[in-house]
This record gives structure tokens, C-alpha cells and sequence, in this order.
């Protein structure tokens, strides 16, 4: 059984007939071709699949998208403005905070709905934020590093 969702993505609406069993993750992916979002465990514990709702991180490997028709919804292709990477990406990308790139959307999108809300985060508050996230190649120095750069950045352009 299908149904007709309207889910509203990186500001732009898009309508899809989905099965009422198909999970966001599976949606974006395989239906609106949006594939920096990543297959992880599929069971919500490694974080890779997170994307943003209304600006707070979400598994969409647990989210079906009728939870989210309204909501608005950010991907990682969503991050960059006009044309510009976002601060964080461009963080990791000059620090090499991301090796094999598999964990680096979910990371990006956590890091950023934290300093959405927070500015200024300790390194403490910045390892907590992405407890959920997990990384099987850099050891999480880089990628906590990356997150003071774009934290310091974007302070500084608020200034």
C-alpha cells in the first residue's frame, strides 16, 4: 500500500507515492536520488543516516516520512549556501577530518544543529553532541577539531 507524501527537502517540495513501511532514509536515497545521506546499521546506532528536522538531528533510518510530511527536512546536499560549502565543510575538508567520508554527512549535520544552538561549545559539549555518531577511521581528534574551526568561523561572521 502506497501513500502520496509531500516532504519538503533542502527548501524545495517534492511529492512521492511511497510504501507506508519505507523509511526516510530509503525515500531520499532511492526515490529523490539524494545520496549523501548513508546506509549505516539501519537500526539507529551508528548515526550515518542522521539528517535534520526542523534544524534537530534525526535517524531516518527510524523515521517514516508520513511522521514528517510539513517538517522541514536538511540534507547534507542542503548544507552548502549559494554554491558556498558551509563552514563546517569546509572545516573538515582543510583539518582531513573526514578519511573514508562514510560517517562525515551525519557528523556535519549533528555538528551543525549543535552549533545552531550553541555558538560556542566546549570540547566536552561537542563530544557529547556527536556521541551518537560513529567513525571507524579518524579516532574523533580531527573531526572535534573541525568543529572548533567552523564554531570559531562562524562566530566570527555573526560578528
Amino acid at each position: 500500500m502506497k501513500r502520496l507524501v509531500e516532504l519538503k527537502i533542502n527548501g524545495e517540495l517534492y511529492q512521492v507515492a511511497v510504501p507506508v513501511h519505507k523509511t526516510l532514509l530509503e525515500v531520499l536515497r532511492e526515490d529523490l536520488h539524494l545520496t549523501g545521506t548513508k546506509h549505516g546499521c539501519e537500526v539507529g546506532e551508528c548515526g550515518t543516516c542522521t539528517v535534520l528536522i526542523d534544524g534537530q538531528p534525526v535517524l531516518s533510518c527510524l523515521t517514516l516520512p508520513v511522521e514528517v510530511e510539513g517538517r522541514a527536512i536538511t540534507t547534507i546536499e542542503g548544507l552548502a549556501e549559494n554554491g558556498q560549502p558551509h563552514p563546517l565543510q569546509r572545516a573538515f575538508t582543510q583539518l582531513g577530518a573526514a578519511q573514508c567520508g562514510y560517517c562525515t554527512p551525519g557528523m556535519i549535520l549533528t555538528a551543525k544543529a549543535l552549533l545552531d544552538q550553541n555558538p560556542s561549545p566546549s570540547r566536552e559539549e561537542i563530544v557529547e553532541a556527536l556521541s551518537g555518531n560513529l567513525c571507524r577511521c579518524t579516532g574523533y581528534l580531527k573531526i572535534f577539531e573541525a568543529v572548533e574551526m567552523a564554531a570559531k568561523e562562524l562566530t566570527h561572521k555573526s560578528l
